[in-house]
């Protein structure tokens, strides 16, 4: 098998935050490992949340790394700025561009990692080969656009395949996962071979953010075979 990952990376989801305590729901799980930033553009998915400014502003507020998951047309243009700006991880979507390989490229360039996201219907095999061109996969787990959704354990068969294709040395990249992910779902996504977790609800709907967070890593680290003594 690969390499053990140093712990299950937990990345809360700011769209279930408290928008107008941005900061302060960042600073709030501190002990988090990335922040996870959604952003919408209410084209590629209905809902509209926020855009670079906002991103920029919150990156003030806190030195987490920065994962944002752009589910937006057009990321040939919107995405770089992103990865100038200093997210550590910028992530769009499959069915969003033609030209999935240039975009990495370009993020990369541009200083930050590249992660490519595919919604719950689309196929992992059609981007196997490409995925040597990326340092994220993000398996969505609900459908994009809203948060609050119900898992869908029927991605977990993607999630698999992209574990042994990493485990074999075929492929060199993390595998997240987003959607539903909570104390009573994250079992099932740490044994298929999941690294990163993002979790919206789970976090900010607790009573004690931060420590949901430290719930949902140890959980994680208890189902996945990679942390076996």
């Amino acid at each position: 098998m690969a390499a053990h990952p140093t712990a299950p990376i937990i990345a809360p989801s700011i769209l279930s935050a408290d928008f107008a305590h941005l900061a302060d729901d960042a600073r709030a799980v501190d002990n988090a490992d990335w922040l996870h930033i959604d952003v919408m553009d209410a084209h590629f998915v209905p809902n509209l949340t926020f855009g670079l400014p906002v991103v920029k502003s919150l990156m003030k507020a806190s030195s987490k790394p920065f994962d944002c998951h752009l589910m937006i047309e057009n990321p040939e243009r919107w995405a770089p700025p992103y990865a100038e700006a200093g997210a550590y991880n910028v992530t769009f979507h499959a069915e969003a561009t033609n030209d999935p390989v240039s975009v990495a490229r370009a993020l990369r360039a541009a200083g930050s990692k590249a992660g490519l996201s595919i919604k719950p219907g689309t196929p992992l095999e059609p981007y196997i080969e490409i995925l040597k061109e990326f340092d994220v996969l993000l398996v969505m787990s609900v459908e994009p656009g809203f948060g609050g959704q119900s898992f869908m354990p029927e991605v977990l068969d993607k999630v698999r395949t992209a574990r042994r294709l990493v485990d074999s040395g075929e492929l060199d990249l993390m595998i997240e996962i987003d959607g539903g992910i909570a104390l009573d779902t994250i079992d099932e996504a740490a044994a298929a071979g999941v690294d990163c977790y993002v979790a919206g609800s789970a976090v900010y709907g607790s009573a004690d953010p931060a420590a949901a967070v430290d719930q949902l890593r140890a959980r994680a680290r208890a189902a996945d075979p990679r942390y076996a003594s």
